[in-house]
């Protein structure tokens, strides 16, 4: 099946919505208002899971007639363990993160980067996400970092690049050396592997240097940007891990300085800054799974394999991660329900 198979006609109508050529967004009505300049933290490069921010910084830009200008970061503000206190500190008036980089920080945002939740298009993990970000627990969570989620990277499920033996079956992964992250990392850890959170920057040399002996990423584009297939050796095509919750936050005391008029103007870049993310990584398996097929062994595991993967790995970590936020006293249970209720429900 597709990872993509769950995109509507109105998200790909969306995306191609925004296929400017140059000046579309001035095309529309300039807002008027005052000269903001404002700093945005990322890492890497420019890539299918930063088209959201970059088709925000244009959009801005070019509906303020220039006056709204952001400028994103590819690791000038700092790694991507230190952005959050970049931006609870107001260093940084905007900012991406990956939960799973500090889980503890974001306890019931941690929710999100559980295994195997029943997400199964990016359609669905928009809605989730949008869903999950309004929530009471949420919005608490995020004010004590002076923080509000505003864009989802809408990431693609997790899939491992790796060296060595290629694992043909669910046990080979016993003993394995695998970068996986928070949830991802505990289901790995019963099947017998050994997790790690190397930062995504320093994951190629990892498995080059053999300190990894696999890399779990959100495919293709991932693993296609930092460029494990070129030291890879095999690729699990059906593993379909989970995904990681790698949100773009807003500085509050930055939001409430902003006019209403270019507050509006946020809004409505929102399901334009998701239609883009999710048009680049279609384009991304388009190219890259050719190019993966020329370098890489591509592993598929069987229906059972998968279904004791999943019975070992799944409900047990999620049953674990709502008695730990249980005992730290948050309603871990109610929190969970509620991802699951909204992934179930019709797309409004």
């Amino acid at each position: 099946m597709s990872r993509h198979k769950g995109l509507t006609v109105a998200a790909i109508v969306a995306a191609s919505v925004i296929a400017w050529s140059g000046n579309a967004f001035a095309q529309a009505k300039i807002v008027d208002g005052p000269e903001v300049n404002w700093k945005l933290g990322a890492w890497g490069k420019p890539r299918a899971a930063t088209q959201n921010v970059e088709v925000l910084k244009k959009f801005m830009e070019e509906r303020t007639g220039g006056k709204f200008k952001i400028q994103i970061g590819y690791g000038s503000f700092g790694n991507p363990k230190e952005l959050l206190d970049s931006l609870k500190v107001g260093s940084l008036e905007m900012t991406n993160i990956c939960a799973s980089y500090h889980p503890e920080k974001l306890p019931v945002f941690s929710a999100l980067d559980l295994p195997f939740l029943p997400i199964p298009d990016l359609d669905t993990q928009e809605k989730v996400h949008l869903a999950f970000y309004k929530h009471p627990l949420i919005v608490k969570e995020f004010a004590a970092w002076n923080a509000m989620p505003y864009l989802s990277a809408v990431l693609p499920t997790n899939e491992f690049v790796g060296r060595g033996k290629a694992p043909k079956h669910i046990d080979d992964f016993k003993g394995m050396r695998v970068r996986a992250l928070a949830g991802i990392g505990e289901a790995m850890r019963k099947l017998g592997a050994v997790p790690t959170s190397v930062d995504a920057t320093e994951v190629y040399t990892s498995l080059e240097r053999g300190t990894v002996d696999a890399a779990a990423f959100p495919t293709t584009y991932a693993h296609q940007s930092y460029r494990t297939y070129e030291v890879g050796k095999w690729y699990t095509e059906n593993m379909n891990l989970g995904n990681v919750a790698c949100p773009t936050l807003i500085h509050t005391e930055q939001w409430a300085k902003l006019p209403q008029q270019y507050k509006d103007l946020l809004i409505e870049a929102q399901p334009l800054a998701h239609a883009a993310v999710k048009k680049a990584y279609r384009e991304a398996d388009e190219k890259n799974i050719p190019l993966f097929k020329k370098k890489l062994q591509f592993l598929k595991f069987t229906p059972d394999e998968l279904a004791a993967f999943r019975k070992a790995g799944g409900q047990p970590v999620w049953d674990e991660w709502v008695v730990k936020r249980d005992a730290q006293g948050i309603p871990g249970r109610e929190v969970l329900d509620f991802l699951l209720k909204t992934a179930a429900s019709p797309k409004s």
